[in-house]
């Protein structure tokens, strides 16, 4: 009588209900879903977001369809959910497929849940969610805000509450790191990890970024990046904005001295390296004038700057030049060592000529003397005894010495 008050679908409905319950009970055998007609899969899902369990039947001989919850609780029954829980709805149902939806999917969610094919013996395959918990907003901290450049700094990264642990990688720029990664176990699986990243930085690396990129399952391009900043001494350089070219006696000078650093310089000096000052030198911030050049200010004349990380300094070497320098010293040395070249090479060949001179004169003086007695000889004999005749009276001069 009480089953008369209920409508014919919640009558159908029990009578499921009941059937599921004794089919199940009265399943002492299962096979394995190898092998069988029964498919199905597992899924890793979001947390709130939706997963979809697929029960497929190959070849189906009328046999009945369900799926059960991981604590073996009935959620569907072919088209029929005897659970109360309305995150899961049918998608779609035939002979061969019972396809059924899980919204905003929990934690609590996580399990084995059972395709079961009314067979003789019945046949179970088994699908395993996993429920994947992305972590919170990364969050990156360093030990301090500005660095002098030479030292160390360290930066931390933490992902928290993830499922299942994230990983954490660094990059500098374009350049990957390596930290040290520290793995915390909560409750129900769920992580938090930190990685500590420890850097010694040069001025080169102030305004670069460093990135802390966190790989989960869950997301992608999950990353937090902070940018360096460093401290650095001055660079220093040295710039001539007066004259143009030498530095000449009577002649004007003026440098700048350009110092760049982080923070900004506060003081900048000059001073005359193993010497003093010009006495008319002027000296207007970084700028120093000289009038009137003339030797005695040769010398080299240095500009120090500094600032809370260090100082630094560049030197100028000054040569003042005779007046009549012509800008060109180079050139003026070639055309020296050339006419001095032009004066050896003429030298030389002004000995050559006379020394030519001097051995075709006695040369021929020779063959004179040779002559001599010759000339009045009557033949060759009587010429070669004159000849003769002329060494023996050279013979017979002879020399006093007082």
């Amino acid at each position: 009588m009480a089953i008369s008050g209920l409508g014919s679908h919640s009558i159908s409905l029990f009578f499921c209900v009941i059937l599921a319950t004794f089919l199940h009970k009265g399943a002492a055998q299962t096979i394995s879903a190898q092998g069988q007609n029964l498919v199905t899969n597992n899924v890793s899902v979001v947390e709130g977001e939706m997963a979809i369990i697929s029960c497929r039947v190959k070849n189906n001989d009328d046999s009945v369809i369900q799926l059960l919850n991981p604590n073996r609780q009935t959620i569907y029954f072919r088209d029929v959910r005897p659970l109360k829980d309305s995150r899961f709805q049918l998608v779609n149902f035939s002979d061969n497929e019972l396809l059924v939806s899980l919204s905003n999917v929990s934690l609590s969610d996580e399990g084995r849940y059972v395709c079961q094919l009314y067979t003789d013996p019945p046949q179970e395959a088994y699908a395993d969610i996993t429920v994947l918990v992305p972590p919170g907003n990364p969050i990156l901290e360093s030990r301090e805000e500005i660095v002098s450049e030479g030292n160390e700094t360290e930066i931390t990264c933490t992902a928290m509450g993830s499922k299942p642990a994230s990983t954490i990688k660094w990059m500098k720029g374009d350049q990957p790191l390596q930290g040290e990664a520290t793995v915390e176990e909560l409750y129900d699986r769920m992580f938090t990890v930190t990685s500590r990243l420890r850097l010694t930085v040069s001025k080169e690396d102030d305004g670069v970024a460093v990135i802390c990129i966190i790989d989960h399952p869950a997301v992608k391009d999950f990353q937090a990046q902070k940018y360096l900043e460093v401290q650095y001494k001055p660079e220093v350089k040295i710039v001539v904005e007066f004259p143009e070219g030498l530095t000449r006696e009577g002649e004007n000078l003026e440098l700048t001295c350009n110092a760049k650093g982080k923070p900004q310089p506060h003081q900048i000096n000059w001073l005359r390296v193993d010497d003093d000052f010009p006495s008319h030198a002027v000296i207007t911030g970084s700028d120093l004038f000289i009038e009137n050049l003339n030797k005695s200010y040769n010398g080299t004349y240095r500009c120090v700057a500094s600032n809370l990380v260090g100082e630094a300094y560049d030197d100028y070497m000054l040569y003042v030049y005779d007046s009549r320098a012509d800008g060109a010293p180079q050139k003026i040395d070639h055309a020296v060592i050339g006419g001095v070249v032009a004066v050896v090479v003429f030298a030389m060949l002004c000995l050559l000529i006379v020394l030519g001179r001097y051995f075709a004169r006695h040369k021929g003086t020779y063959f004179t003397h040779e002559a001599k007695g010759a000339d009045d000889a009557a033949d060759a004999d009587t010429a070669i005894i004159n000849a003769e005749g002329g060494h023996n009276n050279s013979d017979d001069k002879k020399e006093y010495y007082i």
